[in-house]
């Protein structure tokens, strides 16, 4: 019997093992250098960072290649042959750069004090590396860096971060410690300074100091403390050209130094550095809280098994280049937005006076022009906890400036792009019933945010005109568009609430679009305050971010920017036909202007995936009886303009946006109005996703025949039930169950007789 026990006991961990084997961890599907480099200097590729860190967390610790970074602005460019450093803090996916915080690069040799010229091997302290010596996963990036012979390994926790470097046996080992390094300081817009820095030695083995500068976000201040392993020999401390030998402290606005170390016996040197944007007592307490007992392996170890967990709320069947792009999607929407309280719950408030959090959490890194289309409706399903986090966090700033959110960043708003998408973002929250929020206090802060003025939303000139005329606001076709819509989303939850004034209000508002529609050329039109058209018209020339009707587009793109309302838009167009029709020539129109706005990328026609006006117009033909043309250009973008290699994505990955994209439409559907909780069908190239909602609830999507030829519905069961409609609802998913897809390689062109807007389960009406 005995026996018999340690042979079953055998078998079933060699099943284990062989289990193990043939299930591999989901965090091995993740490749971080997906989308850290374009093709060529004409394209767009993501702008993402390869370094390490944990959901949502404070702290990006990753190799920059550029000393000044501006372009991409994560500070990675994946074709550079050079690494200038390790920072602390990075942006992903954005257009823009900042934070590049605390960095450090490990030396040997002779003491070098500048980041040197990237076209002059050997020049300052930056070192050629090979990718063929790299490699990163979630919460760990390794190089080899070439010129010094030094093997750098990255991991953080959420507030702190962790190098092991290990160098050659030498007794010449240095660690710049660069408090300079920031994004382009010669930019013109949002122009940086580092207005004042300190660095300070407490004792043989420990390091502190701060910065203060001004960048994308208005004022930031960055507090460090940082320990190492072994006995710091000397220090050479650095402010501007002046140089000083072993003294404790050193202020300025361009201060770095030089620490030496005794590396001769062939043991690795660790640094573990927390940071706080609040106090140096504070990144103290960060560190001593996550990270002062823990080795290097156990914080890789507890940063893998959170990343395991998050990217577990979905699990999927599909091809492995199906497999790497979508859990780096998930991997890269779950970056931020970021908690920037620390330990304690202290956090910088939007008043420049330090506030705390109860539960420990104030998020920042809102991108919201971006992420209010597919991302935030994607946390609502999978991080329905945090959404509510991120409200609150929100709302804050409303407590101080009377508005929330249009682009925060560092806690501090920085006015980029247009629009208030806060107000969608809070409004799907609120009608999908996500819970940790006061919702009274909500529609507050919506309704302000829709009635105060504010750069780039004069509701004086709104409500007067019912129109944005471009000789008052610049952008002013998008800027009529989007807040229309923002309009649309504050009537649902003032009609939530029982507010029948402010909804019949803000549903009139909701319509002002229509008065930017030309007849004569079938666009929306930039108008000037007297009733005439702005002239010269082209509906191809592109915008930009100011002094053009059109923002990061042109009229052919902004032209289905009516999610609120597609049936009024067909009304406009003249009917289904030529709605179609439009939609047609849009997808296949390829005259480009000559010169197109720097963030268009992506094209199928005048259709630009690589940035996100377009996103949302693939799925239109649900919406006028030719579905099977949505199943089309959905599959095309899926299958052409994303891949698993460092070129990954057709444009800037925008804070998780783009991944959100990919993530829904993969799975077979996506909210074309974010937030009414409609979700329309597409093309799934997925065998088979499963969203854990709970632990005894699941939905799954089941698809038959997936290929790249077989982009077409044959039909679709819903819970077992043939289903006809082009959505599906929130509560259908959120109910748990099944959706079935069968596909082929020839339209059905009976399958889809049910579009939302004909539904009475649309929220539009």
């Amino acid at each position: 019997m005995h026996t018999k026990i340690k042979i079953l006991a055998a078998i079933t961990l060699l099943s284990s093992s062989l289990y193990a084997q043939n299930d591999p961890k989901i965090v091995s599907f993740v490749n971080p250098f997906i989308g850290t480099g374009a093709i060529n200097a004409s394209s767009l590729s993501g702008s993402n960072f390869p370094g390490a860190t944990t959901p949502f967390g404070f702290v990006q610790l990753s190799p920059d290649t550029q000393d000044n970074p501006d372009n991409p602005a994560s500070g990675y460019d994946h074709n550079d042959k050079t690494i200038v450093g390790f920072s602390h803090t990075h942006l992903s996916g954005t257009g823009v750069s900042d934070l590049f915080d605390v960095l450090l690069m490990p030396t040997t040799g002779e003491i070098k004090t500048i980041p040197g010229d990237p076209d002059k091997p050997g020049s300052g302290y930056r070192s050629k590396f090979s990718h063929e010596d790299e490699s990163a996963k979630p919460g760990y990036y390794q190089v080899k860096l070439q010129d010094y012979g030094i093997n750098a390994e990255l991991s953080a926790t959420e507030h702190t971060g962790i190098h092991r470097y290990t160098f050659p046996k030498t007794e010449q080992a240095h660690v710049v410690i660069d408090l300079n390094h920031t994004l382009n300081k010669k930019r013109t817009y949002w122009s940086c300074k580092v207005i004042g820095a300190e660095i300070r030695m407490v004792n043989d083995r420990t390091i502190e100091g701060y910065r203060i500068l001004t960048g994308w976000a208005q004022l930031r201040k960055i507090y460090f403390h940082a320990e190492f392993s072994k006995p710091i020999q000397n220090i050479l401390m650095v402010n501007g050209n002046s140089t000083y030998h072993n003294i404790p402290i050193v202020n300025g606005t361009n201060v770095r130094s030089v620490l030496d170390f005794n590396t001769s016996d062939n043991q690795e040197l660790i640094v573990k550095v927390g940071l706080s944007a609040v106090s140096t007592a504070n990144a103290r307490e960060n560190f001593k809280e996550e990270i002062q007992d823990s080795n290097f392996d156990q914080v890789v170890a507890q940063a893998t098994e959170k990343w395991e967990k998050e990217l577990s709320k979905i699990s999927i069947e599909g091809t492995q280049k199906q497999k790497e792009i979508f859990y780096t999607g998930l991997y890269h929407a779950f970056i931020q937005p970021n908690n920037v309280a620390d330990v304690n719950g202290d956090y910088m408030s939007t008043d420049m006076t330090i506030k705390n959090a109860p539960d420990k959490m104030h998020y920042s890194t809102f991108s919201l022009w971006d992420t209010y289309r597919a991302a935030h409706p994607l946390y609502t399903l999978l991080q329905p906890g945090r959404t509510a986090g991120f409200i609150n966090s929100m709302m804050r700033q409303y407590d101080t400036y009377g508005y929330l959110p249009i682009w925060q960043l560092w806690g501090q708003e920085n006015y980029c792009m247009i629009g208030n998408h806060a107000i969608p973002v809070i409004v799907d929250a609120a009608l999908k019933g996500i819970k940790g929020f006061d919702i009274n206090k909500a529609y507050e802060a919506i309704k302000g945010s829709s009635t105060i003025s504010h750069p780039g939303s004069p509701f004086e000139v709104w409500e007067k005109y019912s129109y944005m005329p471009e000789d008052l606001q610049s952008q002013s076709v998008s800027i009529t568009l989007e807040i229309a819509y923002n309009d649309w989303c504050v009537a649902q939850l003032a009609k939530k609430l029982n507010k029948t004034a402010d909804y019949e209000h803000f549903m009139s508002r909701a319509a002002y679009y229509k008065n930017l529609y030309d007849a004569q050329s079938g666009f929306f039109r930039g108008k000037k305050a007297n009733g005439e058209w702005l002239s010269p018209f082209n509906p191809l020339q592109y915008g930009g971010n100011g002094g053009n009707p059109y923002t990061e587009g042109n009229a052919w793109q902004y032209f289905w920017y009516v999610p609120q309302d597609i049936n009024g838009l067909i009304s406009l167009t003249g009917g289904e036909s030529k709605f179609n029709a439009k939609l047609d020539q849009f997808f296949t129109l390829n005259d480009l202007p000559g010169e197109v706005n720097g963030n268009a990328s992506g094209f199928i026609g005048q259709y630009a995936h690589g940035n996100e006006p377009s996103h949302h117009a693939a799925y239109l033909y649900n919406y006028s009886s030719q579905p099977w043309k949505t199943q089309l250009y959905v599959a095309k973008v899926l299958n052409e303009l994303y891949n698993n290699t460092f070129s990954g994505y057709s444009g800037n990955e925008d804070c998780g946006q783009m991944s959100a994209w990919y993530v829904f439409s993969s799975m077979g559907f996506y909210p074309v109005n974010p937030a009414s909780g409609i979700y329309d069908i597409g093309s799934p190239i997925l065998k088979k996703a499963t969203i854990h909602l709970s632990r005894d609830k699941n939905f799954t999507v089941t698809t038959k025949n997936p290929s790249a030829k077989n982009v077409y519905i044959q039909s679709l069961r819903l819970n077992g039930k043939l289903c006809n409609k082009t959505y599906i609802t929130h509560q259908d998913i959120i109910e748990g169950g099944t959706l079935e897809f069968t596909m082929g390689s020839k339209p059905n062109k009976k399958w889809g007789i049910t579009s939302a807007s004909k539904s009475p389960d649309f929220a539009m009406k």
